[in-house]
């Protein structure tokens, strides 16, 4: 008798995991997808634009001394297409 008890008291365990595991299931299909804000930030370590890394070294000839503000800045308005 105690057998049938343990037996039934485990099949019914099981069932109600079962319908569980179900139910959460149902719940993530019928759950839209997260979607990612449209302006968010960049990541820091994401790579930066061609344009944005010819500029630093434009910027860093500029504080050498190499070139001159005027040349700093016509080759800046030729990158950004100004």
């Amino acid at each position: 008798m105690a057998t049938t008890a343990v037996v039934a008291g485990t099949a019914a365990h099981m069932g109600a995991r079962s319908a569980q595991r179900s139910a959460e299931a149902d719940q993530a299909q019928a759950a839209p997808p997260a979607a990612a804000p449209a302006d968010e930030p960049a990541a820091p370590e994401a790579a930066e634009s061609p344009q944005i890394e010819e500029l630093k070294q434009l910027a860093a000839l500029k504080d050498q001394g190499i070139l001159t503000e005027e040349e700093f800045s016509a080759k800046k308005a030729q990158i950004l297409g100004l």
